[in-house]
């Protein structure tokens, strides 16, 4: 079964939906309770960093994830839900993260791209991963952002994508921590892999 986390940040459903397509037992709670026997647990998330942060405490989330992953459970982080995991973030001030992920949340800058990315953009592939089993490289995924995660080891970097002149972090991957910037749930059969991946490791 795989623990959807539902602390009031969007596209909780989307994501669900994606697993039952896929025949894999998804749910959803915002109880951190209902994590227990739940090896898989996704973060999803869209709105601000600062909002989702307090709402994550607020539940008793904060502490729950970072015992699954002290446990060896695995989590997976969708676009906020992977900026969360990193140390802190520059979005509407300075915010702490959950801290899984030693690393910053900064916001493009950019005098010839528009900012959000929206759409489709392709990944380079940065080591042999798990989550992209199956998939070739520079596929192309569906992003919506204006911030993005700049971790401070290389070595958790799973893709970077080339936006506002610059290569950015676009999927981690390090010790049962799992996270996209893109939204997989809209990325058609690449996306789809994604998630079957998480869920089959």
């Amino acid at each position: 079964m795989v623990f959807i986390a539902d602390y009031g940040a969007g596209n909780l459903r989307s994501v669900q939906k994606a697993f039952d397509y896929l025949g894999i037992p998804a749910t959803v709670s915002s109880d951190p309770a209902k994590m227990a026997g739940c090896r898989k647990v996704v973060l999803p998330g869209v709105g601000a960093f600062g909002q989702a942060i307090e709402a994550l405490d607020h539940l008793g989330f904060t502490d729950a994830l970072s015992e699954h992953v002290d446990k060896g459970g695995h989590l997976f982080g969708i676009c906020l839900g992977m900026q969360l995991m990193l140390s802190e973030s520059e979005e509407m001030g300075s915010h702490r993260g959950l801290g899984l992920i030693p690393g910053s949340v900064r916001h493009f800058k950019s005098d010839t791209d528009k900012i959000p990315q929206i759409g489709w953009n392709s990944i380079d592939l940065q080591k042999d991963s798990v989550l992209f089993r199956g998939i070739e490289d520079h596929s192309f995924f569906y992003f919506v952002h204006s911030y993005y995660c700049d971790p401070l080891e290389a070595s958790s970097m799973a893709s970077t994508t080339w936006f506002a002149g610059k290569n950015f972090c676009s999927a981690i991957e390090k010790n049962g921590i799992f996270a996209v910037q893109f939204h997989p749930e809209k990325s058609s059969e690449a996306g789809l892999q994604v998630l079957r991946n998480f869920a089959e490791c």
